[in-house]
C-alpha cells in the first residue's frame, strides 16, 4: 500500500512539471506594468511624426506673438490646462473605462466627438497621422497585444485613430496605470512643443531642458484637476491657439506640416 501511494504521488508531480497550469484569469491577460517599456513610448525620438507638427506654434512665432521662453512657458501651461488635459487625456480615460467592458461603440464615439471638435483641418490631420503611425509602430513592437477591435474599427471608419486613443489603447494593454498613462501623454505633448520651439525660436537645448523640468509637475496637477470628469464632458478653451492652427495653412513659409 505504501509503495502504491508513493508511486502515485511521484507520477502526479511528474505530470505537473510536464503540463503547466494553463488556466488564466482575465486580469492575467494584462502584462505587469514595466516603466521602461512605457518610457519608450514617450521618447522624443519615437518615429510617429511629432517632429513634423507644431500645432499652431509656428504661426504664433512668425506673427511675433510668442518670442521668449517665458511666453512659451505660459503658452504650454495654457494648452495643458485647456486642451491637452481637459480633452486629449479624456480619450485616454475613456479607453480605460470602455476596453475592459468591450464597449467599443462608446469608445469610438468619444474619439470621434473630440476629433470633430478640432477646428483646424491641419490639427485634425496631424493628430490622426500621429495616431496611425503609433498604431503601426506599436503593433510591430507588441504583436501579442489585442489589436483586432481597434484595427477593425479603423478599417471600417468607425474610429478616427487619433494619437490619444491609440496611446490609451497601447498603455492599457501594457498594464500602465491610468494616472501614469494620462500624465505620460501630457508629458509627450510638452516635449513635442518644446522640440518645435527649439527649431522656431532663439533658445538652446539647455533652456529647453530647464523649461521641461519646470513644466513636468504640471502633468500631475493638471490631470488630477480633470481626472474626475466623465470623458463625455471633455472640453477645450484655447481660441488663440485654434486660430493660429487655422492660420498656419496660409503662412508664406513653413517648417512644419501644421
Amino acid at each position: 500500500m505504501m509503495a502504491t501511494r508513493t508511486t502515485t504521488t511521484t507520477a502526479t508531480k511528474t505530470i505537473e512539471k510536464i503540463i503547466p497550469e494553463t488556466t488564466t484569469s482575465k486580469a492575467d491577460s494584462i502584462p505587469k506594468f514595466h516603466w521602461l517599456a512605457y518610457q519608450q513610448l514617450l521618447d522624443s525620438a519615437l518615429p510617429i511624426g511629432g517632429f513634423s507638427h507644431s500645432f499652431g506654434l509656428e504661426t504664433l512665432v512668425q506673427q511675433g506673438r510668442l518670442e521668449t521662453v517665458e511666453e512659451l512657458e505660459s503658452y504650454i501651461g495654457t494648452m495643458l490646462a485647456n486642451s491637452w488635459a481637459s480633452s486629449d487625456a479624456m480619450v485616454i480615460k475613456a479607453a480605460y473605462n470602455h476596453i475592459p467592458k468591450q464597449e467599443w461603440d462608446q469608445l469610438w464615439a468619444i474619439d470621434h466627438m473630440l476629433h470633430v471638435q478640432r477646428v483646424s483641418s491641419e490639427a485634425r490631420s496631424g493628430i490622426q497621422k500621429m495616431g496611425r503611425r503609433l498604431l503601426q509602430l506599436s503593433r510591430s513592437m507588441y504583436p501579442e497585444l489585442n489589436w483586432l477591435p481597434l484595427d477593425e474599427a479603423v478599417k471600417a471608419g468607425r474610429c478616427s485613430s487619433n494619437h490619444p486613443i491609440v496611446h490609451g489603447w497601447v498603455s492599457y494593454h501594457l498594464g500602465v496605470p491610468l494616472d501614469r498613462a494620462a500624465e505620460g501623454y501630457l508629458y509627450s505633448c510638452i516635449m513635442t512643443c518644446i522640440n518645435s520651439a527649439l527649431r522656431l525660436m532663439s533658445m538652446g537645448q539647455t533652456q529647453g531642458q530647464i523649461l521641461l523640468a519646470k513644466l513636468v509637475p504640471l502633468t500631475g496637477s493638471e490631470w488630477q484637476r480633470v481626472a474626475h470628469l466623465d470623458p463625455l464632458d471633455a472640453y477645450t478653451n484655447s481660441p488663440a491657439a485654434d486660430l493660429a492652427m487655422m492660420q498656419h495653412e496660409t503662412l508664406y513659409s513653413r517648417l512644419f506640416m501644421s
